[in-house]
């Protein structure tokens, strides 16, 4: 069940014990004045970082969250113990918030949306608010059956303890702090990026519902993850660079993979949909309306054609039908036989809609929506 997100309730909420040790971690890097940084352990948080950021884009988000390959089930364990190591909670529990923030992307039910609760909350104080603690199992039925990752949701902390401990053996304290915490550090926001940076900032080539962008410096510091408007434009995709050009790292791993039968059935985008030629389904044509009509002043509207009526010849019948036909003031608006002053033509919105968005074949089908909703907006304010 989904409940609409308040800022100031989650705000309240995130006084949580799982912050502490969030909190720790990020100041055991300063523990570096003491313990002193070392080329080894400078090599380890190098190593370290890419390979758990691998775990991050190729286990918690392309395989668990989109299943955009398949893999046999030894190596299926693999990647969740090295998604795991970054201490990111379970497998299960990350899947089962990204696929519920893709259901919802950058709506007011959106677990993380810059748009909706600020971008320090979408960038990581969501985490750590109570009602996200638990992970809504029903949303990953396809990984539950299997008793391991069951064993790694209970006890999502043991892989990157024993990845410390052996940073341990590796360079004493040094290695846990620089190579186990500094990169630790460095993959949490990496990853939190894409959730908040990758929502605000960058360019969209295509029409998604939402806020996604591409941002080429984040695809660097995340292997790829930073294509973000291609992913939500076609998210079963392995890869998420959609041109030659476009960094993809963690694809090209995988290939390699492929090659020696780690990995298969690797999906792919339609060719209509990296040509921004396929017509977009009924859920996103519906939030880029919203967002269109969004772009104009209802209120302003309606309160100028408010003040006309009285000077205006015919439009006391209109104000007389809205009082008469509340529930049908779109239908007495759109059929007016006098234009309205100061309400938007469905011109205007096409203009309008040409500047905000990418080039897409359904943007008639946008703006005809968009036109409805704004008439049914000012219609419903017109006849209170």
């Amino acid at each position: 069940m989904t409940t609409s997100i308040d800022p100031a309730h989650d705000a309240d909420d995130i006084v949580h014990p799982a912050a502490v040790p969030f909190v720790l971690v990020h100041l055991a890097c300063f523990a570096a004045l003491w313990t002193g940084v070392t080329a080894t352990s400078l090599w380890l948080a190098f190593g370290l970082y890419w390979l758990r950021m691998f775990g991050v884009t190729a286990g918690y988000h392309r395989y668990f969250s989109h299943r955009s390959y398949a893999t046999n089930r030894a190596f299926q364990f693999v990647l969740a113990l090295l998604a795991q190591s970054s201490a990111q909670k379970s497998v299960l529990w990350w899947a089962a918030k990204h696929r519920h923030h893709h259901m919802f992307s950058d709506t007011e039910h959106d677990v993380h949306s810059p748009r909706h609760t600020g971008f320090v909350y979408s960038h990581v104080g969501w985490i750590f608010a109570r009602k996200h603690d638990r992970a809504d199992l029903a949303r990953v039925q396809d990984w539950t059956k299997y008793p391991e990752l069951m064993w790694l949701h209970r006890y999502e902390l043991v892989p990157a303890i024993v990845l410390g401990a052996l940073c341990f053996l590796v360079d004493g304290w040094t290695g846990v702090v620089v190579g186990f915490c500094w990169s630790t550090v460095a993959v949490w926001h990496g990853t939190f990026c894409i959730n908040s940076l990758a929502h605000v900032h960058g360019d969209k080539r295509y029409v998604t519902g939402d806020d996604s962008r591409n941002n080429w410096w984040l695809a660097i510091v995340t292997m790829g993850e930073g294509w973000q408007n291609n992913h939500h434009a076609f998210q079963s995709s392995v890869r998420q660079g959609f041109r030659w050009y476009e960094f993809d790292p963690t694809f090209y791993i995988l290939k390699g993979l492929s090659w020696v039968g780690l990995v298969r059935d690797m999906k792919s985008p339609p060719e209509a949909v990296v040509r921004n030629e396929q017509r977009l389904g009924s859920r996103v044509i519906e939030r880029a309306a919203a967002d269109l009509a969004a772009a104009f002043d209802v209120d302003a509207i309606a309160q100028a054609i408010r003040a006309a009526m009285p000077a205006t010849p015919g439009l006391a019948d209109l104000a007389a039908g809205l009082a008469g036909a509340q529930h049908k003031a779109a239908e007495l608006i759109e059929h007016f036989p006098i234009r309205l002053p100061h309400l938007p033509t469905r011109e205007e919105l096409h203009g309008r809609a040409t500047a905000m968005f990418a080039r897409t074949p359904s943007l008639d089908e946008i703006v005809d929506r968009a036109h409805r909703k704004l008439l049914e907006a000012v219609g419903a304010r017109l006849a209170a």
